[in-house]
């Protein structure tokens, strides 16, 4: 089986929309399509955004977000950061995943990157067991908010 790792394009969005909503744990909205396309144009101004899709046989299997950001830390390296890593449930178990982040982390060598930075909710150990084994690290914590509705201490 040949997996080619490539761009998403814009008659990709379906598709990519069908993966995302198997990120989701509850009940999610999924995007529409018309949103979908204002996002994907706009990402692609983004200099170092780029989603990316594993395909097999014209059939879309996965995806994954890579963004590589430059710094002034670290001896001015990049960094990269991989989101919305999904594999389809029937592709699951071919190596399309491994194929997928080892993509990523050859296009964060290439660029020098001094790290490539991920984050998995805690639900999905079998993906923390997967990224282990590709040479990922546990790393301190992962800290988030909800800009628009986080709730605020009292005691602070």
């Amino acid at each position: 089986m040949k997996i080619v790792i490539r761009e998403a394009v814009l008659s990709d969005l379906p598709r990519l929309l069908e993966l995302y909503m198997l990120l989701e744990f509850g009940p999610a909205k999924k995007l529409s399509l018309d949103k979908a396309r204002l996002r994907f144009l706009l990402y692609r101004e983004y200099p170092d955004y780029r989603v990316y899709i594993a395909e097999s046989a014209g059939v879309i299997a996965g995806t994954f977000a890579l963004i590589i950001i430059d710094s002034l830390a670290h001896g001015g390296k990049p960094f990269g950061i991989v989101e919305d890593v999904v594999v389809s449930d029937d592709w699951q178990g071919k190596g399309i995943g491994k194929k997928m982040m080892r993509f990523a982390m050859a296009c964060c060598k290439k660029r020098g990157c001094y790290k490539l930075a991920l984050s998995s909710h805690l639900k999905r150990e079998g993906a923390h067991k997967f990224y282990e084994s590709l040479g990922f690290e546990k790393h301190g914590f992962s800290w988030y908010c909800r800009p628009n509705g986080a709730k605020e201490r009292s005691d602070l």
